[in-house]
């Protein structure tokens, strides 16, 4: 492995794409740490090392902007905008045929989808930059209960003028964030966008354990890493597990030549709907949390019964009530991200069209029904692994009280798996197409 490394830094072409991609991640985290305008610097630290281990409705944000939403930089909102706007996108096409249409007409459909897209994700920053310098103001951004004074007093211009220019700072912070995404997949290694993720979830791993190791000591500290290692592993051996479906092609001529007569197989992984399950109920279990935060009573008054009760159950994440709704979320919407995702009509009429068959299976409505049948089979187990990975954080903060950001569980591990594994097969073959011995063996 380590002369394969050696073999990539003497590799031109493959040193030019890694050392492009580590100067782009370089300056992405730079900007991390940049405040917006009108932030006070000082008291946003203070703030935060007053916080240190507690938990707020902002926290996956935080996590998918490595820790930059709390700090009010220029790169606050990080990469939040671009994924909510790719899954709406997404989800657009079953309810718009325009996108459906656009969708299957090839690289020129999809360019168009992939602006709709940029243009979604502005909107979206704009939106959401507006609803975190409110927050900001109201001194809301952090739990209520840290006893931080300077957590009221992070913006010290309250002017329109200097709320518009954060708009657009952190707008436009977030629109080239989206634009170095998209040079590191078409001049780095990788795509882009995931990358930029991965290291946003990266750069949390080291203070999340040291966190750890401060308040709960040496001996949980060995516990978190030897469990880490065994989740990790587990993960990696769960994502690349897939249910081949074998398909043969029949003989056809065409002109002169012949086509077909090969077999393949149709991969249908076990977990097929990736990450999204997790953010979209993270995200939904937010909002009651929220819409509770917004309603909260005038001094000397009782706050409303309904808001006591989401205050007790669905914000903290170590109650029992919170993680079976968690969980359930998460197996639903794992079954309907996928069923919106593979369409078993559609690849059943494309193997038709092309002669294809699954031996055993007739052609047309019985493969669809078959494709359909494996795949509400397999997705349950990877329902399940997905809702119960994403317990792991909670589970860890109800028994040894460590933050809710667990470093090895729910989002975290399963994008830094899912892109480090992908990461690596895109060097792997770059390096044997060179004649190159690979990092995979």
């Amino acid at each position: 492995m380590f002369r394969a490394i050696g073999r990539i830094f003497r590799t031109p072409d493959l040193r030019r794409k890694i050392g492009f991609t580590l100067g782009i991640v370089a300056l992405f985290r730079l900007g991390s740490f940049i405040p917006a305008p009108f932030v006070d610097y000082q008291n946003v630290q203070e703030c935060l090392s007053g916080n240190a281990g507690t938990t707020g409705l902002y926290q996956l944000v935080n996590l998918f902007s490595g820790g930059a939403l709390l700090q009010l930089s220029i790169f606050a909102l990080g990469i939040m905008p671009y994924i909510t706007a790719s899954i709406i996108t997404q989800l657009l096409r079953v309810v718009i045929p325009h996108f459906d249409t656009l969708y299957k007409e090839g690289q020129a459909g999809q360019a168009k989808l992939t602006q709709y897209t940029r243009y979604l994700t502005i909107a979206l920053a704009i939106l959401q930059s507006t609803t975190l310098i409110t927050v900001a103001r109201a001194g809301a951004l952090f739990p209520t209960t840290s006893g931080v004074p300077q957590c009221s007093q992070l913006i010290t211009n309250d002017a329109w003028y200097a709320i518009l220019l954060m708009v657009i700072t952190m707008t436009a912070g977030t629109g080239l964030i989206m634009w170095l995404g998209e040079l590191v997949t078409e001049r780095g290694i990788g795509n882009g966008m995931s990358l930029l993720i991965f290291v946003s979830i990266a750069a949390t791993f080291p203070s999340a354990l040291w966190a750890i190791a401060v308040a709960q000591g040496p001996n949980i500290f060995v516990i978190v890493i030897a469990v880490g290692i065994l989740v990790m592993a587990a993960v990696v051996f769960v994502e690349q597990s897939q249910r081949r479906i074998p398909v043969q092609y029949a003989k056809r001529m065409v002109g002169r030549r012949t086509y077909g007569g090969n077999n393949t197989y149709i991969p249908i992984k076990v977990n097929m709907a990736g990450v999204v399950p997790v953010i979209f109920a993270s995200s939904l279990l937010y909002l009651p949390a929220l819409v509770a935060q917004f309603n909260q009573p005038q001094a000397g008054q009782t706050a409303p019964e309904w808001v006591v009760w989401i205050q007790n159950n669905l914000v903290s994440g170590d109650n029992p009530i919170y993680m079976a709704v968690y969980f359930l979320l998460i197996v639903g919407f794992t079954y309907f991200y996928v069923a919106i995702t593979f369409n078993p009509e559609e690849v059943a009429d494309n193997m038709k069209k092309y002669g294809g068959f699954i031996p055993g299976i007739r052609a047309g409505r019985p493969t669809a029904e078959y494709l359909d049948y494996v795949l509400t089979r397999v997705t349950l187990p990877g329902s399940l692994y997905l809702g119960l990975l994403a317990l792991i954080p909670l589970i860890a903060l109800a028994t040894i009280g460590a933050n809710q950001n667990f470093p090895f569980g729910g989002a975290s591990i399963l994008i830094i798996v899912g892109v480090g594994l992908e990461t690596v097969k895109q060097i792997d073959a770059q390096l044997q197409q060179r004649h190159y011995e690979g990092l995979l063996k």
